[in-house]
């Protein structure tokens, strides 16, 4: 279990590959909505990739050179605040392993201990209260496998969705089983990738639900195409996005 921090001053905010590249919307309204907690936000301009696409495949060496720059853009005491539970648990879990025997190996350790997934730190840390003015909807939700086995993140989304007064969250029948992207998994093995997201769009279809929302991108895009190709009715997307827009019209 993670030990749940005093609510800081300040934290740093990681914002990830692929909210950089496709989902940048996200992003920012997960740091708008720590900001408005009362919490400023820092974005270390030098950060990059946290280093699981070499490390899975298995170029230690060069995840290591990655994650060096994550570790090296993050100097000060402050939560690293992540909206993914795949590169969170990556940072966390991962890092202590990936630099153990290393000279670097303690300030590695310190980083990785600094780290939380975004939803998990709006319920446990800031004790966010959310007020919808949105118009009623009906939602479910995926958790991302390395969100709810690496992070323990698993009840925090679903109980922020359930807090909001005119969402419906109906879970799917299945929400521990992954989507099938899995990074280069569903590039090496598309066939069984494209089964498991066919099971997952089905999953999500039977949920009448106008929305499936995640904290995972790498989810969303494989999630959304999959529904595209498919002609599944709904929409994709981040939900930190979805939160913004809920609770305060952006």
């Amino acid at each position: 279990m993670i030990p749940i921090p005093e609510k800081p001053d300040t934290f740093y905010f990681f914002g990830t590959c692929l909210i950089d590249l496709f989902y940048p919307e996200a992003g920012l309204a997960g740091m708008e909505l720590l900001r408005r907690q009362g919490i400023r936000v820092v974005f270390p301009s030098g950060q990059s990739c946290c280093g699981q696409p070499a490390r899975n495949c298995g170029f230690a060496e060069e995840a290591r050179a990655v994650a060096r720059q994550q570790v090296q853009s993050f100097p000060k005491p402050w939560p690293i605040v992540v909206p993914s539970g795949s590169c969170a648990g990556m940072m966390r879990e991962h890092y202590p392993e990936l630099f153990a025997g290393e000279a670097d190996e303690a300030e590695a350790r310190a980083f990785a201990g600094r780290v939380y997934e975004l939803t998990w730190f709006l319920v446990h840390v800031c004790k966010i209260a959310l007020s919808d003015r949105g118009e009623p909807v009906r939602v479910t939700f995926h958790g991302s496998c390395h969100s709810q086995r690496e992070m323990g993140v698993r009840e925090e989304p679903r109980a922020l969705l359930r807090d909001l007064a005119n969402v419906t969250f109906v879970d799917l029948q299945r929400p521990a089983e992954c989507c099938g992207f899995g990074g280069t998994f569903s590039v090496r093995l598309p066939a069984v990738s494209g089964a498991m997201v066919a099971d997952k769009v089905a999953d999500i279809a039977a949920t009448g639900a106008a929305e499936v929302l995640s904290g995972d991108c790498g989810c969303l895009l494989n999630i959304s195409g999959a529904m595209a190709k498919s002609g599944t009715p709904g929409r994709a997307r981040h939900i930190a996005e979805f939160l913004m827009e809920r609770c305060y019209g952006k």
